[in-house]
């Protein structure tokens, strides 16, 4: 079996690898883990064009019965408008020394699982059967082609393999693992001509390049690597996890200019004369620059539905036009986004598309780390005003916060570097619960609670009535005082104005209640907990649910979005009864979040007060003691228990 790994490793160097890598004895390392990569490579020849021809070489060693069902099947993913893939060769290394090659005529070209997106992606499997521990499963795929698509017909001809951006190549390689890897190459060859600009991030790697056979090569590599320790709510792995970037773009400026050419020369905001009547409608009597914007940005995302069907000429980089986003009133983000660029040129404003990477970050090298197009709006003042329609249904807000802290390239005329979209303040998605209670000397907790909500906590609370049916609005709010207790009985609810109207305020909410058996009664105490602190709307405030037991961190997290939490509770005693249990204040700040609570009795009530400050959407590791601090004595008022005595006992 030796002899068999080392032939396999020395198979893989002569093939893919530059460097030797360990032999069998060496795989002690590994022992508990399902599986063992032994060669993972990567080896990238292009074209002027920018065209690649990719062979991707894999051999993996059995450690477990559930590594070898995890590896019976061979998948690999592909878009065939812009992309080729099919095996080249499969083999089975068995443990006692009988070596199997799979017929990868017989390997299968499905279409790939898809959910709101459907353009077309397919899937390669090539199934390797029946594995047992020690065996070794080896397999090249060959690709050609690139990873986005612009203007493609779907031909047969090798143009198709061509990239958007004529003559320009980019990848962006993770070099984390989820299983044990022995060796990790990436290689990529240019034509002597090309120039490529290239960082390793969050991590270490040996790189070279060399003059071979008229061209440029470039070889990254890294040896005994370990699968990424995740965190709990940690930012994404492209932004802690070891990865390469490259790119034969010189600047994000050349990238702007181009993406703001392609769309221009497309036709894609032309203006539709039934779009342009609507427009024509929405501004009717608004006089403001951010009146016509708000409205038009407003309709966009209310009216046009999330649904990626493949619509031939224009996926990719290219926006559909004008008359048929708002004919299909459907598609995805570019294409929502795209009716807005439309609506707002036909209201007289310049508008432009933007792409972004929503979830993680772009980095300085201009390799294409984006997955959803956005819109940027000229202000009278010169300054271009990002807008998202694709995230904002239903939300006061124009660009979503949820957004905050997020990368964004606009393809404007005079070109643009990497922007970034500011913070949000707190006080910009602000929840407040104003909570008027008496206990009575059976327990009973009767009383009102009023929360009002701005912002990304508006469209959390107002979700039931924007999204939802009607006739479930008061089983839906019934059900945040069930979280309370099951015996909860919520009496009526005064909504205000019409919660679907979102536009008209922010929302606001007051319930009247009682709770029968709140309070725990003894023979002379009352025990119980503060109503706000005791599961009242905390399906809405995602800070709850993050794990702030850890004492520190390894790498930066992220919550929801900024937001600013504030609480007032009164309860009324019975007659004759004193809190006996002791009274808390604190106050904590920080660049992360800042804190401050008190729980007393006053005269014949209980108050609580709090109000926390979560400053940030995306945190670094070292914001992690004050934001940990901050939401940690915020959510030991939650394990506060009231006891209260009757005072002459």
């Amino acid at each position: 079996m030796k002899h068999l790994l080392l032939a396999l490793f020395f198979l893989f160097a002569g093939a893919a690898l530059s460097a030797q890598v360990p032999v069998a004895g060496d795989l002690q390392a590994y022992a508990g883990y399902d599986c063992v990569t032994l060669a993972d490579s990567t080896s990238v020849v292009v074209q002027p064009t920018g065209s690649g021809s990719f062979s991707i070489y894999r051999a993996v060693k059995i450690q477990t019965a559930k590594g070898a069902v995890n590896n019976r099947v061979i998948t690999y993913d592909y878009d065939p408008l812009t992309a080729f893939a099919e095996f080249r060769y499969a083999t089975i290394y068995r443990k006692n020394g009988d070596v199997v090659n799979l017929d990868v005529t017989r390997a299968y070209d499905y279409a790939a699982p898809a959910r709101a997106i459907y353009w077309g992606a397919r899937q390669i499997m090539l199934e390797a059967g029946w594995l047992e521990e020690g065996d070794i499963l080896a397999y090249e795929i060959a690709k050609k082609g690139f990873t986005y698509a612009l203007l493609t017909d779907g031909g047969d001809d090798d143009s198709r393999f061509i990239p958007p951006m004529q003559g320009q190549f980019y990848d962006i390689v993770p070099f984390w693992v989820d299983q044990p890897a022995v060796r990790k190459v990436y290689r990529v060859s240019l034509p002597m001509e090309k120039e490529m600009q290239f960082q390793f991030y969050q991590g270490e790697c040996t790189s070279s390049m060399r003059y071979e056979d008229g061209r440029k090569v470039y070889t990254f590599a890294m040896s005994h690597i370990l699968p990424f320790k995740r965190e709990a709510n940690m930012v994404d792995l492209y932004d802690a996890a070891p990865k390469l970037m490259l790119s034969s773009t010189p600047d994000w400026k050349d990238k702007s200019a181009w993406f703001h050419k392609v769309n221009e020369d497309y036709g894609s905001f032309a203006p539709f004369p039934a779009a342009q009547r609507k427009v024509d409608e929405l501004i009717k009597g608004k006089r403001t620059e951010m009146e016509k914007i708000a409205v038009l940005t407003h309709w966009v995302a209310d009216n046009i539905r999330y649904s990626g069907i493949s619509m031939g000429k224009g996926e990719g980089y290219t926006l559909h036009n004008t008359q048929m986003n708002y004919t299909d009133r459907c598609g995805v983000c570019k294409d929502i986004a795209g009716t807005l660029i439309s609506f707002l040129r036909m209201a007289g404003f310049e508008a432009y598309p933007a792409m972004t990477m929503a979830g993680s970050r772009v980095e300085s090298i201009p390799a294409d780390h984006f997955n959803h197009c956005v819109a940027v709006v000229k202000l009278q003042d010169g300054t271009y005003m990002p807008l998202d329609p694709t995230w904002v249904p239903f939300c006061r807000e124009l660009w979503s916060s949820a957004e905050q802290q997020q990368n964004y390239l606009p393809g404007i005329p005079e070109s643009s570097g990497l922007l970034v979209t500011p913070l949000s303040p707190p006080e910009n998605h602000y929840v407040r619960i104003d909570a008027a209670n008496r206990i009575d000397e059976e327990g009973t907790l009767h009383g009102r609670f009023t929360i009002t909500a701005e912002g990304q906590s508006d469209r959390a609370i107002r979700r039931i009535f924007t999204q939802g049916w009607q006739t479930e609005w008061h089983n839906q709010l019934e059900q945040q005082l069930l979280y309370v207790s099951p015996q909860a009985k919520l009496i009526a609810v005064d909504y205000g104005k019409d919660p679907k109207d979102y536009q008209a305020a922010p929302i606001r909410i007051t319930f009247r209640y009682e709770i029968p058996g709140y309070g725990i009664k003894g023979k002379n105490e009352l025990l119980f907990k503060p109503l706000t602190m005791n599961g009242l709307y905390d399906n809405v405030l995602s800070y709850l649910h993050i794990d702030t037991r850890p004492e520190t961190r390894a790498y930066g997290f992220r919550d929801a979005c900024s937001r600013l939490v504030e609480l007032d509770e009164s309860i009324q005693l019975p007659k004759g009864y004193t809190l006996v249990t002791a009274s808390r204040e604190e106050a904590l700040a920080s660049e992360a979040a800042d804190f401050e609570g008190s729980l007393r009795q006053e005269e014949g009530c209980i108050k609580l007060r709090q109000r926390l400050a979560l400053k940030k959407r995306i945190y670094e590791a070292s914001d992690w003691k004050g934001f940990r601090e901050a939401v940690n004595a915020h959510k030991q008022y939650g394990d506060y228990l009231a006891i209260t005595r009757i005072n002459d006992l």
